[in-house]
């Protein structure tokens, strides 16, 4: 038996055979893809965007004594 198959098999058996076992394996590869790309696309957009944000300029315009007048 090719090992190639044997993978697949293993695979098959451990996470596809019970349908409560495949929906689970669905749903968290779903929520960790989508914590991924949102860090991924989170850092791309701070990166073109560094100095811009207003987390980069708030420092600017506020103050410590602000709430005291």
């Amino acid at each position: 038996m090719p090992v190639g198959s044997r993978i697949s098999n293993g695979l098959f058996n451990g996470l596809v055979r019970k349908n409560a076992t495949y929906l689970t394996v669905i749903f968290l590869g779903a929520f960790a893809f989508e914590l991924g790309f949102e860090g991924a696309t989170n850092s791309l957009w701070d990166g073109w965007n560094r100095g811009r944000q207003w987390k980069d300029i708030k420092h600017r315009y506020m103050h410590e004594n602000e709430d005291e007048e």
